[in-house]
């Protein structure tokens, strides 16, 4: 049984499109709330901080830090997956203003999460702050890195194209078979 080039080129076309649309159909985290609430003000210090998802984080990379209006972290110790939450402790917080709470994650699916969202403290507290945010040492992957974060969609794509390729050259048909001009 002889499998037409053209149903194979179907065939990989068809494979190809499944494996680029699928990872793109499967969404990331989605934040579905913050504590303390994003834009809310905030007469004392907050025990904790954290940023809750529609599924479980992995735990592996996960940071939260309370960033202050000046500029230092207000966030004490690591951050810590919760069920479907990332929680960090946070200490007494100083200065009057905007706080920020500036979260990193890998989702389900392996692809980082990243964003901000901010709270404001009315009354001035009493706490001392951490290292200027910016000196925390932590290091963030950009996720342009090898085509866009679509480094392993191009990989697969290319291996399938070469699978593809590979097994027409298998399948055709053998030319005509010459024989020698000697021979009658």
């Amino acid at each position: 049984m002889a499998i037409s080039t053209k149903a194979l080129i179907v065939s990989a076309v068809a494979l190809l499109t499944l494996l680029v649309a699928a990872p793109m159909a499967s969404a990331h985290s989605q934040v579905t709330g913050y504590s303390p609430a994003d834009g809310s003000s905030l007469d004392a210090s907050p025990a904790t901080a954290s940023v809750s998802f529609n599924e479980v984080p992995q735990s592996q990379f996960a940071t939260l830090n309370v960033v202050g209006p000046d500029g230092n972290i207000w966030s004490e110790g690591d951050a810590r997956v919760e069920g479907q939450s990332v929680v960090v402790d946070v200490n007494e917080l100083g200065p009057i203003g905007e706080y920020t709470l500036a979260y990193r994650i890998t989702s389900a699916d392996g692809h980082p999460v990243s964003g901000t969202a901010t709270f404001t403290l009315t009354q001035e507290g009493s706490g001392t702050p951490g290292a200027p945010a910016d000196a925390s040492g932590s290091s963030e992957e950009s996720e342009d890195s090898f085509l866009g974060g679509y480094g392993q969609i191009a990989l697969i794509a290319v291996a399938v194209l070469a699978f593809a390729g590979a097994l027409a050259f298998a399948l055709r048909k053998p030319q005509g078979v010459r024989k020698p001009k000697n021979q009658k």
